[in-house]
């Protein structure tokens, strides 16, 4: 042990307490199960006596009334991605209030959600236990926040909040379309996104349930993801937000030639691999060449006649298109990535909306995630023993969050698909050494994807057997970071101080990695 801190089963030095709380060092995949003893966090107990309203005038009444104090943690999620307006309005509102020191435990934060950083400064946010992106990101590495932020996984989120790891005081959850008593929906409604499944975890275990949509509809409000027996208070608002801008950002299939060649190969790798055949499961990312990837995929499986079991992850019209199709016969849809996923959701039975417990939760008798053939990831950087950052970049800049990243890496091949450099000069190594942090431990990665090779995990040696027989650049994947650092050049020392400004949790909540303040933010 250094300085209180010691090196967990990815060789790096994490703290074992940190502001009074005792963390768990990364011990592996599998190492970890549930504390013994451990059971589900519980909630208070409330009557709603028959004729009591829940219906509220406005988002103050619904503070005042949930009881929110200095030093509570408040939830949201993010299913509406850059359209979002529900974060900003209800932040504006507990700033007034003068309400000070609050955990925020969203799901996720975009560049809509800048205003936050204002919070932090004013020190109405003391921390932030959720994913960031962004400007956001870029103020907890200056070290504005008073305590370390904690990034989770999707499924590690829902575990932390069902073990108790992180209690939620009051969840405020945007609907599309609610009834007076609270059952709620994100599928119908003019403001539609879809799937919600983040905000399972907030409507079980939040002591305060909040439901803001702005199409309140007579009772009963049907179908209903959330039901009115989690519900305390209802609120109806002008907008909760812009539907259109949820495929937004990496959510554009590519059109540059270098990534088209790694989409490919990767789907010559499936090809060869053994695992394509009816019944082929699968989860793709929200990177232009995952979506790249599921294009040419679907094509693949309507020509050869095969059947696909299921897909999962962020879903688009390209999966909603092989469900139309018959290429694959169910989709499980915890987050919709645009209106035609929306769309679908609503008319195709077997398109079916789940919760991220339902979908990566480790600590259950069983997750989708377990279920997977096979998973397409992007990636900041990877290195030589395969392990993957996704939260900082090359600089050290935390501007991401984890998403379903580690999650979706349990499929049985997994795949991280990225160019071998990055940067207008091309002078970013992504394969390198070591990476800036690491977000997914190298254990669960099999493939990895680039323009200039494909490199496979050697402990896949029945990977490796198959394609030694298929005609692809195959290379073991020091020699692509021989080639990237001979483009790009080694890549240079980080200038961080000690002082740790955010901790990553693994799915199974222990810590698998810290983010260092930067000295220098240029």
């Amino acid at each position: 042990m250094k300085d209180g801190l010691v090196k967990n089963a990815v060789g790096r030095l994490v703290p074992v307490e940190l502001n009074g709380k005792k963390l768990m060092p990364f011990k592996g995949v599998g190492k970890t199960p549930p504390r013994r003893g451990l059971t589900k966090a519980s909630v208070k107990i409330k009557e709603v006596k028959k004729g009591e309203s829940k219906l509220l005038s406005s988002i103050d009444e619904a503070i005042e009334k949930s009881g929110l104090k200095d030093g509570m943690t408040i939830s949201f999620h993010h299913h509406l991605r850059f359209g979002d307006k529900v974060i900003n309005m209800v932040m504006e509102r507990i700033a007034e209030k003068g309400i000070r020191d609050l955990r925020l435990a969203q799901t996720a934060l975009f560049d809509v959600h800048n205003p936050i950083i204002d919070y932090i400064n004013e020190g109405v946010i003391r921390r932030i236990e959720g994913s960031v992106n962004g400007p956001v990101g870029m103020e907890i590495s200056k070290g504005r926040l008073k305590e370390p932020a904690v990034l989770r996984s999707h499924g590690g989120r829902v575990r932390a909040v069902e073990a108790g790891d992180l209690k939620i005081d009051v969840a405020f959850l945007a609907a599309s379309q609610a009834d007076e008593y609270g059952n709620a929906t994100g599928t119908n409604g003019k403001s539609a996104f879809g799937a919600m499944g983040f905000a399972w975890a907030d409507y079980n275990y939040a002591d305060k349930v909040v439901v803001i949509t702005d199409d309140l509809v007579p009772y009963p409000c049907v179908p209903f993801f959330i039901p009115q027996t989690h519900v305390d208070y209802v609120v109806e608002v002008d907008s909760i937000g812009d539907p259109n801008l949820i495929a937004s950002g990496t959510l554009k299939i590519t059109e540059d030639e270098t990534r088209l060649r790694i989409a490919n190969y990767v789907v010559e790798v499936l090809k060869n691999s053994g695992y394509l055949k009816d019944g082929f499961s699968f989860q793709a990312g929200a990177g232009g060449i995952s979506l790249s990837v599921v294009k040419f995929l679907g094509e693949l499986m309507s020509e050869k006649g095969i059947k696909g079991s299921f897909a999962m992850g962020g879903i688009t019209g390209f999966v909603t298109r092989m469900l139309e199709e018959g290429t694959i016969k169910t989709i499980f849809d915890a987050q919709s990535f645009d209106l035609d996923a929306v769309n679908s959701l609503k008319k195709n039975p077997n398109h079916v909306e789940i919760s991220h417990h339902y979908y990566a939760n480790p600590h259950t008798k069983g997750c989708v995630a377990n279920r997977l053939d096979t998973s397409f990831l992007g990636a900041t950087e990877v290195d030589i023993d395969f392990n993957v950052n996704v939260n900082t970049h090359s600089n050290g800049l935390l501007l991401h969050g984890t998403g379903g990243h580690s999650d979706a890496a349990m499929a049985n091949l997994s795949f991280i698909t990225v160019p071998l450099v990055r940067g207008k000069k091309r002078n970013i190594a992504v394969v390198r050494d070591k990476v800036t942090t690491v977000t997914t431990p190298g254990e669960t990665i099999d493939v990895v994807v680039t323009d200039e090779g494909i490199a496979v995990n050697p402990r896949r040696k029945d990977i490796i057997k198959k394609l030694e027989k298929a005609d692809l650049p195959l290379k073991p994947i020091e020699e692509l970071k021989e080639i990237a650092y001979s483009v790009a050049g080694e890549p240079p020392e980080l200038d961080l101080t000690e002082e740790i400004v955010a901790l990553i949790e693994y799915r199974d909540g222990t810590v698998i990695d810290v983010v260092r303040k930067v000295k220098e933010v240029e």
